[in-house]
């Protein structure tokens, strides 16, 4: 019984599709799952480096938010003491209010704190009521921080119409310590050699 043509025909078309498959198109299909496989990594890398930079983003806001208000903190509790710059305000602010400054500063020293230092400014002042009331409020105003302590108030012997009162208090102002203050190394104890002790 002889093959029809056709059929002839169909298993070499199969034969060539079967060979043009394992040479051509099932390589390419493995190219294709490789390249599917590295673009869902690269996606998954993109989603990770978006999350991430939201996150450097809000951490940059926080950092600059923190920087401002360093920045507002350090205004009105300077990490320097502008003593000199102080002490004229002060004498300024008196004059202005028309305050006879009795005593202003003195030998009152800092006292050191966790990471600031408290600077008290004893003042004695001559005046009116009313203007030492403007120039209390003023330093209460002031840009710095001040806190009023020790305050006393009393008559004067002899009144006039610029002074009737005289008053004492101690204005008290802060600063930051600055970074090598604050990591100042504690003291070392000289060792003694082994075997020595202590004698009473």
């Amino acid at each position: 019984m002889k093959t029809k043509p056709w059929m002839t025909y169909a298993a070499l078309a199969v034969l060539l599709a079967a060979f043009g498959y394992f040479l051509y198109f099932k390589p390419r299909q493995a190219e294709l799952r490789t390249a599917r496989n590295e673009r869902t990594a690269v996606e998954a890398q993109v989603v990770d480096l978006k999350a991430k930079k939201r996150q450097l983003d809000r951490i940059n806001a926080e950092i600059e938010a923190l920087n401002r208000s360093l920045s507002e903190l350090e205004a009105i509790m300077p990490r320097k003491r502008e003593q000199s710059e102080i002490l004229r305000n002060f004498q300024q602010m008196a004059y202005d209010q028309q305050l006879e400054l009795v005593r202003f500063g003195g030998s009152e020293r800092e006292s050191v704190k966790d990471f600031y230092s408290e600077w008290p400014i004893p003042i004695e002042v001559a005046g009116t009521y009313h203007n030492l009331g403007r120039f209390i409020d003023r330093i209460l105003h002031f840009p710095r921080i001040f806190i009023i302590d020790d305050f006393t108030i009393k008559a004067v012997p002899s009144q006039s119409d610029a002074a009737t009162i005289s008053s004492q208090f101690t204005a008290k102002t802060f600063f930051f310590l600055e970074e090598s203050v604050l990591k100042k190394p504690e003291p070392k104890r000289p060792q003694r050699p082994r075997g020595e002790r202590d004698e009473f």
